[in-house]
């Protein structure tokens, strides 16, 4: 009884820590759109964006590490990785991304970054992109 009970409060902690880390949710901007989504973990954070370039459709996933957080100023980098391919052609890209950015969050629930994300296609031939500089605005709960 007394393990049944050490690992149910071992569940419940869990998932209380789990649920409480912060997240946030919007669009990123940039010569395209993409729906981008951070949630914290450890020294940094995840940011999953999906999007649309001009006809270019792309799924992006970076760990970007907190290196210079100052109250609500956030300064990040990281690597990444990233899937693309244009509507109509049979042809998939994928590669590395870095990640560079400065962000601030607000008292109130709202998060603006502002982050440069060159690319290096690896499959179908070695491409790099830069993409220049995005907008963030994301809903911080």
């Amino acid at each position: 009884m007394k393990k049944f009970i050490a690992i149910a409060a071992a569940i419940l902690c869990f998932a209380a820590v789990a649920s409480a880390q912060p997240k946030a949710l919007g669009i990123r901007a940039t010569y395209g759109a993409e729906l981008s989504y951070q949630h914290n973990a450890g020294p940094g954070f995840f940011e999953f964006d999906a999007g649309l370039f001009d006809k270019l459709i792309d799924v992006t996933a970076v760990y970007d590490f907190n290196i210079a957080p100052i109250g609500p100023l956030n300064f990040y980098a990281g690597p990444g990785v990233f899937v693309a391919t244009w509507p109509g052609e049979d042809v998939m890209h994928a590669g590395l991304v870095g990640q560079v950015g400065l962000e601030y969050t607000f008292d109130f629930p709202l998060q603006l970054s502002l982050d440069w994300r060159p690319w290096f296609n690896f499959v179908n031939g070695f491409v790099g992109h830069y993409t220049g500089a995005a907008l963030g605005i994301r809903y911080a709960f």
